[in-house]
């Protein structure tokens, strides 16, 4: 169990405050994850610090730390990678996912299991509204896919991380204010395999996960790695995130949808991210996302 306490994909949630998800890892081992699934400790990268300012060289908020921190997140990971280690990293911010992309790209051709409420890959209709001020958190599957500046999707000469036709991406579901300011055309004709929240209400969440399992054990690839937002979840089981979803999975589902993908053998990792502790006062959302995690990794290792 590896801690990736970034929050720099992240846009401030008041001025002067950095985003709370810095405090995930802390909160969900203090609810006993580690001990729960049987991890042993691999430490903690910890990210540059928070910058509340744009940045007009990548047009990213936090961008340079940002380029900074993935490849020594992606060396962490590789490392454990090599040993034969399952890495199971906790954030974060979405951002993260650029450490372990870029980790698998290096040691060859990887697929990725993307379990989002949102599909982090449409970019803005106005990109000058946002200049300087673009959030990675929010755009990390389109930057692994290698849509993006230089600094963040090509390092190393690598890009993509992985190529869209190795990704499968679970739970998305469209608000109003998203046709408003993305052009969502770009991910629905993408070559991305998408399971959205309509094929898991109809189909159901155990069908949904065993699809994409299926899906990426089908694809030319060596592994998957499995990247899971908390924002997945239903608001009403999940309020603390930055963007809490109105149309999101239940606990049991999530936990059925982690069980299919983490029981496949080319599963090589796993991170969780967005749980926000400093929106969640009694714990409560945190302790029931521990549960959920280490009841999918019990279940899928019996």
């Amino acid at each position: 169990m590896l801690d990736a306490p970034s929050n720099l994909g992240l846009r401030p949630p008041r001025d002067g405050h950095e985003p709370g998800v810095r405090g995930l890892a802390d909160a969900l081992r203090g609810h006993g994850i580690a001990d729960r699934v049987g991890a042993d400790d691999a430490g903690r990268v910890e990210p540059p610090p928070y910058i509340f300012g744009p940045d007009t060289a990548t047009g990213y908020l936090n961008g340079p730390g940002l380029a900074a921190y993935s490849p020594l997140l992606a060396e962490r990971i590789g490392a454990l990678l090599d040993e034969g280690r399952f890495p199971l990293v906790l954030g974060g911010d979405c951002s993260i996912l650029l450490g372990p992309m870029l980790a698998l790209r290096t040691r060859g051709t990887y697929g990725l299991a993307h379990l989002d409420g949102h599909d982090d890959y449409s970019p803005r209709l106005d990109p000058a509204a946002h200049a300087g001020r673009l959030t990675a958190g929010g755009l990390a599957l389109g930057l692994v896919t290698g849509h993006g500046p230089d600094a963040l999707t090509d390092q190393g000469g690598l890009r993509p991380y992985v190529v869209e036709e190795h990704v499968a991406h679970i739970g998305v579901q469209r608000e109003p204010e998203d046709f408003e300011d993305s052009d969502l055309e770009a991910f629905e004709t993408s070559r991305i395999r998408r399971f959205p929240i309509e094929y898991i209400r109809e189909h159901s969440a155990d069908a949904a996960g065993r699809e994409a399992r299926a899906y990426l054990e089908a694809a030319p690839i060596d592994g998957f790695w499995i990247h899971l937002d908390a924002d997945i979840l239903d608001r009403s089981v999940m309020p603390a995130v930055d963007s809490p979803n109105p149309d999101g999975l239940s606990f049991a589902e999530l936990t059925s949808v982690l069980t299919a993908l983490l029981a496949s053998p080319r599963a090589v990792g796993l991170h969780v991210a967005i749980y926000d502790p400093e929106r969640d006062p009694d714990g409560s959302a945190g302790a029931a996302l521990t549960t959920a995690l280490t009841t999918a990794v019990a279940a899928a290792a019996g």
